[in-house]
């Protein structure tokens, strides 16, 4: 399938670098399926620009998936932004965004129940993202070609 990523520069050879940032799935490369989301990420850029890939999963990684925003995946992104590190090569799932990742916050400091987190996020968009956490997962991804998106 193909999949994007949005950027400032084209990444033929994507690699697996340590952000200053906590993000939702760890640390990694993160891609979508989503190629208008991909561009609203590189539209944050001076010369935005949409990297394409073929991503062909393999056998032997190990992989997590959430098929839907649920209290696994709520409890993955809290952990993850707290630095608790895992073991998957990939995980894939929907996206704390800045709005949804407030919630996550005040869910986290008790201004929000559990149950108010999720009536609040279920009215969002859907999002996806594809974090590569591994470079033996980044095997699994072959450049196609690049594209500069109009700011």
């Amino acid at each position: 399938m193909e999949i994007y990523h949005g950027g400032y520069c084209a990444i033929e050879l994507p690699e697996i670098r340590e952000g200053k940032y906590t993000k939702d799935f760890g640390t990694g490369f993160y891609c979508t399926e989503l190629k208008e989301q991909a561009v609203r990420w590189a539209r944050r850029y001076d010369t935005p620009t949409v990297s394409i890939y073929n991503f062909d999963l393999g056998t032997g990684l190990k992989v997590l998936h959430f098929t839907e925003m649920m209290e696994e995946w709520l409890d993955f992104i809290v952990n993850c932004r707290n630095k608790v590190s895992h073991d998957y090569d990939i995980v894939i799932g929907a996206i704390a965004n800045d709005q949804v990742y407030n919630y996550i916050s005040d869910y986290v400091s008790g201004v929000l129940t559990r149950e108010q987190f999720w009536i609040l996020a279920k009215f969002k968009r859907p999002t996806h993202q594809i974090n590569f956490c591994t470079p033996e997962a980044l095997k699994y991804l072959s450049f196609i070609k690049c594209e500069e998106i109009e700011k």
